[in-house]
């Protein structure tokens, strides 16, 4: 008997580290921390690497991505080559990273946009409703969490009322983050008024999504389309600041922005490739309903995903940090950097740029709490500045740059992020915007304790070690 439990516990081991070993699309930092985990934990170990060691969503969801992507190119070509818009004017020290933004989903750079920065969660709920009120053809909303809270019910009740005059309303809420809506009474309500609805990477079959998939690929989105001539992009879901999911970590700290011009169709058509894939219906359209302004600024929508190429995110806040020559300033919830966001990071700082640093102190994953203090002292040594946001949790994701560039959005600098959910983010140049954004970091910065290279050096064996421990085995994360 102790003979044939050798024999199985060595097949196992052996399988899935061959299985890791021929695989070439893994880092070399995850592969070596799945050797660890095998190692150490072989059951435990193989059991995950089952359920969450490949990024694959299945077979034929990633053939009817295929198809979508192909349609959608086909109409962002149309939509580029009928488009009225003013002309992207780029500062040429910026034009490297905005041509790869471009180059992620096929969008074209476009001028002639404006954009308005919302001063609170009241203002942003209260301008979606009102957007949404005035609504005359459509409206789409994408949430990753969507709650029965007062934020939530006041969306869903302004998509009833939408529908009820003629608007052709469609909704999609995550199947995980969104799991305790989908199927409620609110969700219900807007089926019965007529509001088209759909889960995106819904968990009615559990098992079918283990075996073919993972069940911790999500769809990370925030999108509001209205009528084709407005949308939001940011960091709120569909939920209070109070977050009553996790209250002890309120309030919730987001940050959205209100766009109009010729960026509205490309989150448009970013939301019609989530429709499509959940529902098959086709609602492409090229083009958006609002003219371009003369005096806007040029942005370009950014979606990622694990069914477009792998890195893509990294690699452009690298392109974008390559870019800095005076300062740059980011805000995340969750920071678990790969190896090419890291250096960039650090190069920067060595290079003479201000880099500065805004992440929560109480997070509501200690996980990537830990994982993310393990590099502070490598990102203090290069001469980036750390502050830890004390006055809840601090879940915008705000990128700015030489007071001229923005990027906003759904993208926590996590590897989740990089490799596992759909996101979306705007990337313009605009001073006026970014000088706005500017100006809510450094409210961030207000309510936040600088965390410097010696309160690192004081820290505990132990707790330096923890640290470590967690961040060896951050690219499982």
């Amino acid at each position: 008997m102790l003979i044939l439990l050798a024999i199985c516990h060595g097949l196992l081991v052996l399988g899935f580290t061959a299985r890791i070993l021929i695989r070439d699309d893994i880092s070399p930092p995850a592969r070596t921390a799945w050797f660890i985990v095998l190692n150490l934990v072989p059951y435990f170990g193989s059991a995950v690497y089952f359920l969450f060691g490949e990024t694959d969503i299945g077979h034929r969801a990633s053939q009817r991505y295929k198809e979508i992507f192909k349609e959608t190119r086909l109409v962002i070509g149309r939509g580029a080559s009928n488009a009225h818009a003013m002309p992207p004017l780029i500062d040429p020290k910026y034009q490297p990273a905005f041509d790869y933004a471009a180059s992620i989903n096929g969008f074209a750079l476009v001028g002639g946009n404006t954009a308005a920065l919302m001063p609170s969660a009241d203002d942003t709920l209260q301008g979606m409703v009102r957007d949404i009120d005035a609504a005359t053809d459509h409206v789409h909303v994408l949430y990753y969490i969507w709650l029965d809270d007062t934020t939530g019910t006041a969306i869903a009740d302004a998509l009833i009322r939408a529908t009820q005059r003629g608007v052709t309303c469609r909704a999609m809420a995550d199947g995980l983050g969104s799991r305790s809506l989908v199927g409620s009474s609110l969700w219900l309500q807007m089926q019965d008024a007529g509001v088209h609805l759909a889960v995106a990477l819904p968990l009615n079959n559990p098992i079918r999504t283990i075996l073919t998939s993972r069940l911790d690929l999500r769809n990370h989105r925030k999108i509001t389309v209205v009528d084709g001539r407005i949308t939001y992009c940011g960091s709120r879901n569909s939920a209070d600041p109070e977050f009553r999911v996790k209250p002890k970590y309120a309030p919730w700290v987001d940050i959205m922005l209100r766009f109009e011009g010729p960026i509205v169709a490309q989150n448009q058509l970013l939301f019609a490739t989530d429709w499509m894939a959940a529902t098959g219906e086709n609602i492409l359209e090229p083009t958006s309903r609002h003219g371009a302004s003369a005096e806007g600024f040029t942005a370009v929508v950014v979606g990622d995903g694990p069914t477009e190429r792998r890195g893509a995110t990294p690699q452009l806040f690298a392109n974008l940090i390559a870019c800095a020559r005076d300062c740059i300033t980011i805000s995340t919830p969750y920071f678990v950097p790969d190896a090419t966001l890291l250096d960039a990071l650090c190069t920067a700082a060595y290079r003479g740029v201000d880099v500065t640093l805004i992440f929560p102190a109480r997070n509501d994953s200690w996980i990537v709490a830990a994982a993310s203090r393990s590099y502070y002292r490598r990102l203090l040594e290069a001469g980036c500045r750390i502050h830890e946001f004390e006055a809840g949790l601090l879940h915008a994701k705000t990128f700015t740059m030489d007071g001229q560039v923005t990027l906003v959005g759904s993208s926590n600098l996590d590897l989740r992020s990089f490799d596992l959910n759909y996101e979306n983010n705007i990337l313009l140049e605009d001073e006026t915007i970014t000088r706005a954004v500017c100006d809510r970091q450094k409210e961030y910065l207000g309510l936040s304790s600088a965390i410097s290279l010696y309160d690192v050096s004081n820290w505990s064996p132990p707790r330096k070690a923890w640290y470590n421990v967690v961040a060896t085995v951050g690219p499982l994360l």
